[in-house]
């Protein structure tokens, strides 16, 4: 079929007229779109972003000062033992580390001359007894005799000097005697209290004098925590209202200590000051030679405000922090005065008031005058 000229302009121009009104249309949207996106940022400008803020309050109270030496575990009385008179030992019965009780046997020696001297003291009580039976006997019969013609008074005061010397004598054997098997005893050495052998100082076969030592031990009836205290912590130590340690074998469990000798002088190797805390309630595992952390409490002198870590804000070389403002959430940078600083927590002694807000997170990315939206802890 064919179209005329006529025909084909008429469908050529309408085609057109079409295209143009689309176009046009897509040209309106595309402005349009310009126009909303040119006026978006500064509608964003004119209104700046709160940004929400973690604060804590500030609340001034006492606090305590707390000081922690490491120690160790040591009885408070450590003897030494040995033997009261002199022989060749001849049996040890206990070794280092051994626990003892009350009255068990430790060492011996050899009890044969000690033996001897009790029969030869027995022998003189029993000669002594006999002198004073018969100086007895002869005294009560001439006592007899007093108003006949064969007394005579110088003859009776002999006859009782003489009983009352040999009753004295008497007396004095059985002292020697008993001196005799006190010292039989003495050649065997016992514990005298309960605790833990520490040192032997003498093997089986030595001759030992009189008094020397045997072995050393450690009381276990009265424990203490030994410390060295460095020279500037003496004032912590002597002003401590509350002393607990732990034990390294069972950290977590906190144990009553106190104060109970401060040496007045420095050790000569360490430079510190012995202290020993008696250890008030022990527990049941604990042992001589055991670590402990010892620690120390006093209240401070003065009242602070405890803030975390991340709460101080270094500006140049003085700490600070981010003050909000509750009436407006503008926040403010005010330099503060650290008494001390913890492993978590700085407390501040002056620069902020009781009550105020202080921001805890972030605050590198705070700045001045800048309004936030405070979050206390525990809120969401």
């Amino acid at each position: 079929m064919r179209l005329s000229f006529s025909g084909f302009a008429h469908a050529f121009s309408r085609k057109a007229l079409i295209a143009t009104a689309a176009t046009g249309t897509i040209a309106l949207v595309a402005l349009g779109a310009f126009s909303w996106k040119s006026s978006q940022p500064a509608a964003a400008a004119s209104e700046p972003v709160i940004r929400p803020a973690r604060v804590a309050t500030i609340n001034f109270r006492s606090h305590m000062h707390s000081l922690m030496l490491a120690g160790i575990v040591v009885p408070r009385i450590e003897t030494t033992l040995g033997f009261r008179v002199a022989g060749k030992v001849i049996s040890r019965e206990v070794d280092t580390g051994a626990v003892v009780q009350p009255g068990q046997l430790i060492a011996r020696i050899d009890p044969t001359d000690y033996r001897l001297a009790v029969d030869n003291a027995r022998a003189a009580l029993v000669s002594a007894e006999a002198d004073f039976a018969r100086a007895k006997a002869d005294f009560e019969r001439y006592q007899a005799l007093r108003g006949s013609a064969a007394f005579m008074t110088q003859t009776l005061e002999t006859r009782q000097s003489l009983s009352s010397t040999t009753q004295a004598r008497v007396d004095q054997a059985k002292s020697q005697l008993a001196t005799a098997e006190n010292n039989l005893a003495y050649t065997e050495l016992h514990a005298d209290a309960a605790g833990v052998i520490t040192a032997v100082l003498a093997e089986v076969g030595q001759v030992l004098p009189q008094g020397q030592g045997m072995v050393k031990l450690a009381r276990s009836e009265e424990l203490e925590i030994m410390v060295g205290v460095p020279e500037h912590r003496l004032k912590t130590v002597r002003e401590a209202s509350r002393v607990t340690f732990e034990l390294w074998s069972d950290t977590g469990r906190k144990y009553a200590a106190k104060l109970r000798e401060l040496s007045p002088s420095a050790d000569a190797v360490t430079r510190t000051y012995p202290a020993r805390f008696t250890v008030i309630d022990p527990p049941d595992f604990i042992g001589i030679g055991m670590t402990a952390s010892l620690i120390l409490a006093r209240p401070d002198a003065e009242l602070l405000a405890e803030v975390p870590l991340s709460a101080i804000f270094q500006q140049g070389k003085e700490p600070a922090v981010w003050v909000v403002d509750p009436a407006t959430n503008v926040v403010s940078l005010r330099p503060v005065t650290i008494s001390r600083w913890r492993d978590e927590t700085a407390l501040i002694a002056s620069g902020v008031k009781d009550g105020e807000l202080v921001a805890t997170a972030g605050v590198h990315k705070l700045e001045a005058g800048q309004k936030v939206k405070p979050v206390l802890p525990g809120a969401r």
